[in-house]
């Protein structure tokens, strides 16, 4: 019997088959992919990166060939000197600079001090001294009548020192009023009986001891309101005249010297205080006790003002630069940095409010260059067109000229004003 062939193969057959095939086909494709990549690699984009670069050169060259050009311009003018001596006058009355009578503003300016101090005297008292004090005598004697009590009068402290009257005296008599009496009083001043200190005595009431026994002992009275000062016995110190002198000369100098260095303090940097435009003076002095008072210390007292005349730098800066600019010729410019000036006082009168000054001043002048018209009409200018430019417009007025372009290539000055630069040198 003849052997039958098929042309599919059964369902079995062809499942082996392919499991049979797919290593295979897996092995092929992966060392397709390998072989890819391997061309891939090998045809890199040289030629591409090489026309991209060149692109980026020529546009870098270009952004440089426009921006950065620059222009260096330096210009030396000539310059003259113009020198000039003038006197003026700081008026304190002035508000403003006068350049036609020679007047800037002054301001007036003074300052206060007052003190006391404590001073030591240095005198010696060899004599006893007795105490002094004030006391008030009484009236009340009834009927009301004046009480008449000679000079040297001795009244008794309820202490038990005695004091004595050092004139006559005549006590008011009191004033009767429904029954009862107001009593006339007098004050007198009283002096110890005796030396020493023991009648510095606190305040007290007296008696008069030679009205005992009479109506007028117990209508006669006084008392102090003050103690009893100055009694002494052996050396101790007393207030001479020149201890007085000594505190007057130095409290005042002391006041003096504190009232012009605030003075000075409070002036701002834009004044200038000329040597002898201050001054002081003693308004009051007094000392607490005369000379010959005995006492370990004693106090001095005194006020001083202290005053100036000052005027402003920048009133006299512009006096002298606007004179300047009034005596130049035309088409010139002052060297703001060659400016000079000083000054002498000649007379001050502070209290017046008036100082003469006596300045010297100075500046160079050049021929005015407008740099901004410059820089506008150099644009695309060689350097050989710009010094004849410069030439033609201020020829004998400058003395020198540097012209610099940048980069190396760039034969004109830019288009752009912004990269000219024009620079008057005066070294």
């Amino acid at each position: 019997m003849a052997k039958k062939i098929y042309d599919i193969k059964p369902p079995k057959t062809a499942k082996k088959t392919k499991d049979d095939i797919k290593p295979f086909v897996a092995a092929g494709k992966k060392k397709a992919s390998k072989d890819s990549c391997q061309r891939k690699e090998k045809k890199f984009p040289l030629k591409n990166v090489l026309m991209g670069a060149g692109v980026l050169v020529a546009v870098i060259a270009v952004y440089l060939f426009f921006k950065l050009p620059k222009a260096d311009i330096q210009i030396w003018p000539k310059t003259d000197v113009l020198s000039y001596q003038q006197t003026i006058t700081a008026d304190k009355t002035a508000s403003l600079n006068d350049l036609t009578n020679n007047v800037i503003p002054a301001q007036y300016l003074e300052e206060e001090k007052e003190e006391s101090q404590e001073f030591p005297a240095t005198g010696s008292a060899s004599n006893e001294g007795k105490a002094t004090g004030t006391i008030k005598i009484y009236n009340k004697y009834d009927p009301p009548s004046p009480i008449t009590l000679k000079s040297g009068t001795h009244f008794l402290s309820d202490s038990g020192k005695y004091f004595v009257t050092l004139q006559k005296i005549v006590i008011p008599a009191g004033k009767k009023q429904a029954g009862k009496i107001t009593p006339g009083s007098i004050e007198v001043k009283v002096e110890a009986a005796e030396s020493g200190p023991g009648y510095n005595i606190k305040v007290a009431k007296f008696s008069v001891p030679k009205l005992s026994g009479t109506a007028y002992y117990y209508s006669i009275y006084a008392e102090s309101s003050s103690d009893m000062a100055g009694g002494y016995t052996g050396k101790i110190k007393k207030v001479t005249d020149d201890d007085i002198q000594q505190a007057k000369d130095v409290l005042t100098k002391k006041l003096l010297d504190d009232a012009q260095n605030s003075l000075k303090g409070n002036i701002s940097s834009d004044y200038i205080l000329t040597d002898g435009a201050i001054s002081g003076e003693t308004v009051s002095s007094s000392s607490s006790v005369k000379p010959g008072t005995v006492a370990e210390t004693f106090g001095y007292k005194a006020k001083v003002k202290a005053r100036t005349l000052i005027f402003k730098k920048s009133d006299l800066d512009k006096f002298a630069k606007d004179y300047i600019i009034s005596q130049m010729p035309d088409l010139k410019t002052l060297l703001e940095k060659s400016y000079a000036i000083s000054y002498t006082p000649k007379s001050i009168d502070i209290t017046g409010g008036k100082m003469v000054l006596s300045i010297d001043f100075s500046s160079k002048i050049y021929r005015n260059i407008d740099k901004n018209f410059l820089v506008s009409s150099f644009r695309g200018m060689t350097a050989s067109q710009i010094n004849n430019s410069i030439n033609s417009n201020f020829g004998e007025q400058v003395s020198k000229v540097k012209i610099n372009f940048w980069p190396f290539w760039v034969v004109k000055a830019p288009r752009n004003q912004k990269v000219i630069n024009v620079e008057l040198k005066f070294e």
